[in-house]
Order: structure tokens, then sequence, then C-alpha cells
């Protein structure tokens, strides 16, 4: 390491039931990058919301070793948040983390973490990305967001990746960036990263996988399916794009997903009505508006009749 380069200082705010992949994905290739290069390239702090052990989502805890006073001598700060980072609304917590950001302080997020870095104010037009779980939610909230779906997204002096591997991906980038790739590749090697991902790699696996359907009129319904939740297109709409006739396009769901074109979307606008009851506070009449249902009676009817229970029953106790 030359000699005026210093130790870079790395903080993670650890909230409760925070993901323990994300977090041991952005600090072994810190760890790493320092064994390698025989050198304190890097070191690494923790906080917690209460000064207390943070305790992961498969039940380990890690204890803060660093005061709130002194993470505005951090050069970056990472929110590491999982389980419904909608429900964490802890001010004071916000507050502390624009101070360390007027500090000079480099923040990020990993996993739900843009979604806290959101509400502190800190994202504002900056561009980001978030687990594609919680994009729906966020999304809701913070209309005017510049999010992406990407893996990670380096926006000036922030910095936030989807979670999990992402994590890695990111931080092998920041590697890059600070020491270059010589030292990156070494990385990835050690821990078996035999390829490469950039972060405007998608998150998600691609739409045929997940489907386990070849048939392009098929995929290309869906995908339509997929982007029009909140407007949704009418099915001789969806057969016209795909090409053929209604008929037709009910035959190939029929026979590809065994399930009717109609079912089919609706399942996932229910679905998506789900996610956004559990992870956010919008009234109910708002998360049907946002799933394509003008009718709120028409809602709660279908909406119990897949799950057993009404769209108000669905919030979680507070």
């Amino acid at each position: 390491m030359p000699p005026d380069e210093k130790t870079r200082h790395i903080g993670f705010l650890l909230l409760p039931d925070f993901p323990l992949m994300s977090y041991a994905s952005a600090v072994e290739p810190l760890r790493a990058a320092n064994a390698l290069a025989g050198a304190a390239l890097y070191r690494w702090s923790h906080l917690s919301v209460d000064g207390a052990p943070a305790r992961a989502s498969v039940g380990l805890d890690i204890a803060p070793d660093l005061a709130w006073d002194e993470a505005g001598r951090l050069d970056q700060l990472f929110v590491c948040a999982g389980g419904n980072p909608a429900a964490f609304d802890h001010k004071p917590t916000f507050a502390r983390l624009r101070a360390a950001a007027a500090a000079g302080v480099a923040v990020g997020g990993m996993s739900g973490g843009a979604y806290v870095l959101a509400r502190a104010g800190l994202l504002q037009r900056r561009r980001c990305t978030i687990h594609w779980e919680h994009g729906p939610a966020l999304i809701e909230e913070f209309p005017d967001l510049l999010l992406e779906r990407n893996l990670y997204v380096f926006d000036g002096d922030r910095a936030t990746c989807a979670g999990g591997l992402a994590a890695f991906d990111m931080m092998v980038d920041l590697i890059t960036r600070r020491h270059g790739a010589p030292l990156a590749l070494a990385v990835s090697e050690w821990y078996l990263r035999t390829q490469a991902r950039s972060g405007e790699d998608a998150q998600r696996i691609s739409l045929r996988e997940r489907v386990r359907v070849a048939n392009p009129r098929v995929l290309k319904v869906l995908a339509l399916m997929e982007e029009r939740i909140e407007e949704p297109l009418s099915r001789e709409a969806l057969a016209q794009a795909a090409g053929v006739t209604l008929r037709q396009l009910e035959r190939l769901f029929a026979r590809h997903l065994h399930v009717s074109l109609a079912d089919h979307y609706l399942g996932l606008r229910l679905d998506r009505a789900r996610k956004l009851l559990r992870q956010t506070s919008l009234p109910v009449v708002e998360v049907a508006m946002a799933c394509g249902f003008s009718a709120s009676s028409h809602f709660s009817r279908v909406y119990r009749n897949r799950f057993g229970q009404t769209p108000k029953s669905e919030r979680a106790p507070s």
C-alpha cells in the first residue's frame, strides 16, 4: 500500500433482521483484499440502531463496535436491511444518516437498505437499486425515485445493491476502482468467483427460465403482464401484441401454463397487492388501484377467494 494511502474505514449499520448473506458478501471481499495485498487496505466497524447487538435473519447477533458520534469519521457507511424495510421508521436513525452524509461520509444501502436511505431523504435525484422484492413498495412510496432494476448502482457518493451475492459484486467493483483489476481478480478467485457480473446485470433470472416456457408469444405476453399491473391490458390487446387471435392465445396459455389468460393476469396483480399490503402502510383502496382494481369491493372479493382472507386482515398487527 502506498505510504500516502490511508486505510479505508467502512461502517455497516445492521438493522434488526438484517440479511446475513448480504453482510458477509460485502465484508469478506474486504478481508480478502487485505490478506492478498499484505496490507490494511480496509477496516470495518458495525453500528446498530440502539447500541445493542443486531440480530440477523438467521438469529446470529453481531455486537456494534462503533458509536454513532464517531460515524462522521467513516469513509463509507452501508445500511444493511432485510425483512420488511418499509416497516422501519426510526427518525433518530434517519437523522444520524443525514448527519453522516453531511460530514462527507459516502452512504449506501444493501438489500433493503435503499428504502432506509430514501426515508432519510438521501436518494433524491440519485440513481439507486434495491432487492426486487422491495421495489414495488418503494416506488409506491417514492414515485419520483430513480430506481433501477440492476445488481448494484453507483451514483456519486451513493452506492446501493440488491443484496445477496450482488453485495460481493459491488465490493469487487469498489476494490477495482480503488486498487486496480489485478487485486480485484485475485479476490474473486479466492472465493471461486469465476464469472464477473457488472452492475448493469439483471437481478432476476430470465422470464423464460422462471416460467420454463420457450414459446415467444407466451413470453411476450407474460412480460407485458408484469409491466402493466397498475393499468392492466385487455385480453384482446395482449393477443394483438402477441400477433395471434385471442382464442389462439388462450390455447397457448392452457398448453404451456395450464391456466387461463385472465386467471394468470389476476394472480400476478393479487400477488403484487399482497406484497404492498405487507410491506407498506398504503390504504387498501390505494393498494387496489396500484394493482389495477377500480372497485375496492371487487378487489376484496377476489383477494379473499385467492388467499382466504380479506385485504384488511392481511395487515400484520402493529
